[in-house]
C-alpha cells in the first residue's frame, strides 16, 4: 500500500442558530440602529463628544449583531463549483472592514477629545442626559429580548454581551451628563470620549488580528505535540507528518495530514481512520479532515511540511 486518501464524513457541527428567533435578532438590530441614530443626533445637537463615541460603540455592536444574523442565514447556503468551501468567510471579510473602520473613527474621536481638553465647549447637559437615558433603557430592553436564548447559544450570547457593554457605556455617559449639569465639569465629556474610543480600539484590534489570521490561513490553536503523540501511539501508525490546519471562520477548523502506516491490508485502514477522526472531533473540535494513508511513501516526514 503506497497511499490512500480518506475524507472525514462526520461533519456533525450542528447549526444551533437554526433554532433562534429571527424576529428577536431583527428587532434587536433595528432597535440598536435607532439608538445609534438618536445618539448621533443627540451628540451633534448637545455638543457632546461622549454621546458621539457611545453612538460609534452602539454602531459597532449593531453591525456585529447584524453580521451574526446574516452569518446564521448564510451558513445554510449550499456550496457550489465556485465556492467549494461555502460562504463562511464572507462574515470574516465584513468583520475586518467593520473593525478597521471603527479603529479609524475612534482615533479621530481621541484627537477631538484631546482638543476639547484644551478648549472646552458648552454642552447641553439636559439633552445629553435624556439621550443617554434612552440608550440605557433601549439596551436594557435588547438584553431582555436575548436573555433567554443567550444561555444555550454562543452566537446569541455574544450579542447579549455586546448589549451589556452598551448598557454600561450608556451608564457612564449618563453619569457624565449629570456631573456636567450639576457641577459644570466639562472635561468629563472628552474624558469619557477617550475612554470609550480606547475601549473600541482594543476590542476592534482583537477582531482585526483574528480576521487577518483566518484570511492568511494561520494554523488553528491546537496542542500539536499532544495530538502527534496520541496518533503515533496507535499500534498501526508509524508516523504522522505534513500536517496542515486552517480556519474557514472563527469556529470551523480544517485539518489534513499524511498518516504513515506499518505495512498492512487496505481493509485495516478504515478502523484506524475512524479512531483518528474520533480523536480529532472529540478532543480537538475538528470535524473537517482529510487524511492520506501511506506506507513509507514520503521521504520528508517532518510534522509540518517546509
Amino acid at each position: 500500500m503506497e497511499s490512500y486518501h480518506h475524507k472525514c464524513s462526520g461533519h456533525s457541527h450542528a447549526h444551533s442558530g437554526r433554532n433562534l428567533s429571527t424576529k428577536k435578532f431583527f428587532w434587536v438590530t433595528l432597535l440598536n440602529a435607532f439608538i445609534t441614530a438618536v445618539e448621533i443626533a443627540g451628540g451633534i445637537l448637545s455638543g457632546s463628544l461622549a454621546l458621539l463615541s457611545d453612538a460609534i460603540h452602539n454602531l459597532s455592536d449593531t453591525i456585529s449583531i447584524a453580521l451574526s444574523f446574516f452569518a446564521w442565514k448564510i451558513s445554510g447556503k449550499e456550496k457550489n463549483m465556485r465556492k467549494t468551501y461555502g460562504y463562511k468567510r464572507a462574515q470574516i471579510i465584513a468583520a475586518f472592514i467593520n473593525a478597521s473602520t471603527l479603529i479609524a473613527i475612534s482615533i479621530f474621536l481621541i484627537f477631538e477629545g484631546i482638543k476639547r481638553f484644551a478648549n472646552p465647549e458648552t454642552i447641553n447637559s439636559s439633552l445629553m442626559i435624556a439621550v443617554a437615558a434612552f440608550g440605557l433603557l433601549a439596551n436594557l430592553f435588547s438584553m431582555l429580548l436575548l436573555e433567554k436564548d443567550s444561555h444555550g447559544n454562543m452566537n446569541v450570547r455574544s450579542a447579549y454581551l455586546h448589549m451589556m457593554g452598551d448598557m454600561v457605556s450608556s451608564v457612564g455617559v449618563l453619569l457624565g451628563g449629570i456631573a456636567i449639569k450639576m457641577w459644570g465639569i466639562l472635561w468629563i465629556d472628552p474624558l469619557l470620549t477617550i475612554g470609550i474610543a480606547l475601549y473600541i480600539i482594543i476590542e476592534s484590534w482583537k477582531i482585526v488580528k483574528k480576521a487577518v489570521d483566518i484570511l492568511m490561513q494561520s494554523s488553528a490553536e491546537i496542542d500539536y505535540e499532544a495530538l502527534r503523540k496520541e496518533i503515533e501511539s496507535m499500534d498501526e501508525v508509524n508516523n504522522i507528518h505534513h500536517v496542515h490546519t486552517w480556519l474557514a471562520d472563527e469556529n470551523t477548523v480544517y485539518f489534513e495530514a499524511h498518516i504513515d502506516m506499518f505495512d498492512c491490508m487496505l481493509s485495516a485502514v478504515c478502523p484506524v481512520s475512524k479512531k483518528i477522526e474520533k480523536l480529532l472531533k472529540e478532543k480537538y473540535g475538528i470535524s473537517h479532515c482529510t487524511l492520506q494513508f501511506e506506507t513509507d511513501h514520503c521521504s520528508d516526514k517532518d510534522f509540518f511540511k517546509k
